[in-house]
């Protein structure tokens, strides 16, 4: 996996990305294995990426997978039911979690953000 302190260059530098997010503004967290990042989004941009461990942390929605499970989902050309968050869910390899009217509301947004962290771009 890429590492997620670069999200903000990777997201904030693709002009389409930030205005189809133009209307996102939440925090949260993606956990991958036992190492937790938020991910704060303004006005579509990546505002930090912080590391945790957290106490007590505040976030709308947690995205929770195991490393071997993102490791797939991170691969240039990723396995089938390890391409797309959502089929990674129906597959049972990552949790959804909290209030996930954001991420459903501007799925295509967040999903593209996601795939900012795979090893070839």
């Amino acid at each position: 996996m890429q590492d997620p302190q670069r999200l903000p260059e990777r997201v904030n530098g693709d002009g389409w990305l930030v205005h189809r997010g133009r209307f996102v503004d939440t925090t949260f967290l993606l956990e991958v294995g036992d190492q937790g990042y938020l991910i704060r989004i303004l006005d579509g941009r990546v505002e930090s990426v912080r590391p945790g461990p957290f106490v007590m942390a505040r976030w709308s929605f947690a995205i929770r997978v195991q490393e071997e499970a993102w490791a797939e989902y991170c691969q240039p050309y990723p396995k089938p039911g390890y391409h797309d968050i959502l089929a990674m869910v129906k597959f049972k390899t990552l949790k959804l979690e909290g209030d996930q009217h954001p991420l459903m509301a501007n799925l295509l947004y967040f999903k593209d953000v996601l795939v900012k962290l795979r090893e070839t771009i």
